[in-house]
């Protein structure tokens, strides 16, 4: 059975360390292999888990729109072949592959491609526990059902009253987009001096999250963001990791 984990929230509010970070965890807890999805077409998670991606289901989009429209597509129906390079840009690495979704690169609608990576990801969840998918802004992939359920959605905020407004809003679209997911956590990520901001704390009655989870500001991780190092070689010492740990290994 194959646990789906969806990250979203406010652009800027760190989004995708904690992806990356909820990532590493599960592979530093043997929770293996794991699927990461890049649905954010400011495709950047490939960075904090140190990989490198060459192509984006984006991309590939481009490639065979271009070679249908050529007549090159032949023996092979449009979407087999949308599929099987859609498969092609998995990136294998050590106890995690990830696909990125990324931008359309040309005109016209990029609904077909992401209904083809819709039906790849389902045809892969079977080979993976776990799968991880870093959103973009919002609940846009969601909707347009990626997948069709999560397990768990994940919501990131600042500690700021805007980025708390944003998880106020998102709870209430995911409701309005009938977004299906089990349990809901919301992380308050960068708190500063250990002071839960006063909007945060009535954050639990309003959404009934499972979680509300306070990451601390974090030099270190700062420090990987603006080097570009990947999240896995934090120290062992990290309070912002050991955080997401204790969370990580209450998943079943």
């Amino acid at each position: 059975m194959t646990y789906k984990i969806a990250v979203t929230g406010k652009g800027g509010v760190g989004k995708t360390t904690i992806t990356g970070l909820i990532i590493s965890r599960l592979l530093a807890n043997g929770r293996t292999p794991v699927l990461a999805v890049d649905a954010d077409p400011n495709s950047c998670l490939h960075n904090v888990l140190g990989v490198n991606v060459d192509s984006t289901v984006g991309r590939i989009r481009e490639e065979v729109r271009e070679e249908a429209s050529k007549g090159k597509v032949t023996g092979i129906s449009k979407q087999q072949m949308l599929e099987m390079k859609i498969a092609e840009c998995l990136v294998e690495a050590k106890d995690f592959d990830l696909i990125a979704m990324g931008r359309p690169e040309g005109p016209g609608c990029y609904c077909y491609a992401n209904n083809v990576l819709k039906d790849v990801i389902q045809k892969l969840s079977a080979s993976y526990p776990y799968i991880v998918i870093d959103n973009e802004a919002g609940l846009e992939n969601l909707s347009r059902r990626i997948v069709q359920k999560v397990d768990l959605l994940v919501m990131v905020s600042d500690p700021t009253k805007n980025g708390i407004d944003t998880i106020r809003r998102l709870h209430k679209l995911a409701f309005e987009m009938k977004i299906d997911f089990k349990r809901l956590c919301i992380f308050i990520n960068r708190l500063r001096n250990g002071n839960i901001p006063e909007e945060a704390k009535y954050l639990k009655n309003e959404t009934e999250a499972d979680n509300i989870i306070m990451l601390p500001d974090n030099s270190e991780i700062a420090s990987f963001s603006e080097k570009g190092k990947e999240l896995s070689s934090l120290s062992k010492e990290n309070e912002v990791a050991g955080i997401i740990d204790g969370f990580v290994k209450q998943l079943s």
